[in-house]
């Protein structure tokens, strides 16, 4: 990603190229549309989970009550269904099946059914995100959706803008995703709070480092590899481009709230 020499500046400076305007369009436009897919996505984690809370959770006292889950709430059947019973592995193993579909498909695939394969991983990653309601309070959820969306905000325009090359950082954050996804299932057995402490300290510096990384290559994926390319290609590019960016942010908010989310009583 950082050794790329095809006659003309690195992006940041003036492009030596006629056409440097037209690249430079067409750079904004595919930026926007991955920043749109982006947040339809997460409007659609969002909205889900609502659904999926309101209708899994009720009163402790509640004559819809089926299991509680602390002093004032209770999972009714169908949450009982959906975060007890086995199908819960279906729910988990889902969304990692459409990613492996979209990253080996995606070439095959028109961009509406590309679009429509990651709108229903964001649709299944909220069934998911839900349970965060039944554990935190929803002011400290939706003030730590705000502090992520910033930081998300920030971190991203500095990878857009930036002129120095941030391909260095990338095997360096690799090894931390590696060492959270390895330290995360060995706390699945050990249930430490310090070790999942630190995964969430950990887990915020690489998703920020992240946001930043990828931001700058999927700009350069358009600029040494995109540019007059079709425009299927490019619609495909940037479904997963916004899926990348969907993942940081998503992450980024999850380790946020396990730092700062005040818990239900």
């Amino acid at each position: 990603m950082s050794n790329y020499d095809n006659g003309y500046a690195r992006f940041g400076s003036t492009l030596a190229r006629p056409d440097a305007q037209a690249i430079d369009r067409g750079l904004r436009a595919y930026m926007i549309s991955i920043y749109n897919y982006m947040m339809i996505g997460v409007a659609i984690t969002g909205i889900a989970a609502l659904i999926i809370y309101s209708m899994s959770v009720t009163g402790a006292g509640s004559a819809a009550a089926v299991k509680p889950i602390s002093s004032s709430m209770a999972l009714t059947q169908f949450g009982v269904t959906l975060f007890v019973s086995p199908l819960k592995w279906v729910l988990m193993l889902a969304p990692l099946g459409l990613v492996f579909l979209l990253g080996f498909r995606i070439d095959r695939m028109q961009p509406s059914t590309a679009q429509g394969v990651f709108f229903l991983y964001a649709a299944l990653v909220g069934v998911s995100v839900s349970t965060i309601l039944m554990v935190y309070t929803h002011t400290s959820v939706a003030q730590v959706f705000f502090i992520s969306a910033a930081a998300f905000g920030g971190l991203s325009l500095y990878g857009y803008t930036t002129q120095r090359s941030l391909s260095g950082m990338g095997s360096f954050l690799m090894m931390g995703l590696i060492g959270i996804l390895i330290a995360g299932l060995v706390n699945v057995f050990l249930h430490s709070t310090a070790l999942q402490f630190a995964i969430s300290v950990i887990g915020v510096l690489v998703f920020a480092g992240l946001t930043a990384y990828d931001t700058q290559k999927l700009k350069e994926q358009y600029i040494y590899g995109l540019e007059g390319a079709d425009e299927a290609t490019i619609g495909r590019s940037a479904i997963m481009g916004a899926l990348t960016l969907y993942l940081d942010f998503i992450n980024l908010f999850m380790m946020l709230i396990q730092l700062f989310g005040q818990r239900e009583d």
